[in-house]
């Protein structure tokens, strides 16, 4: 045991070089039975793409604060974020349907 190195244990976070943990997305894909296979690396874009959405919410939540002369972000400036920017809005709208309470249409018999 003496001549063999021992490794080092990096997370894939810090692989992927995220601030948000790729483990846990992992986990709850996989514990929400999104789908019967997953990737390996859709934990790690999903990961990604939830960390690229939050920093900019956050920086666009900073500036909003900062017009305001505040030095703390609140609650009000991220939905005031939200609710100016089209973009944002159009993403967390609540218009989804579930295919789970969707009405089977009558059959034409």
């Amino acid at each position: 045991m003496s001549g063999k190195k021992q490794r080092r244990n990096i997370s894939r976070s810090t692989r992927a070089e995220l601030q948000f943990p790729v483990s846990r997305v992992d986990r709850f894909l996989r514990e929400g039975n999104c789908a019967q296979r997953l990737s390996a690396t859709a934990p790690v874009f999903l990961a990604g793409v939830l960390e690229y959405l939050t920093s900019n919410i956050l920086v666009l939540a900073g500036e909003e604060a900062h017009s305001k002369c505040r030095k703390r972000i609140t609650p009000e400036h991220v939905c005031q974020v939200v609710q100016n920017n089209r973009d944002l809005l159009k993403l967390f709208q609540d218009n989804t349907k579930s295919l789970a309470f969707e009405e089977p249409e009558p059959n034409e018999n």
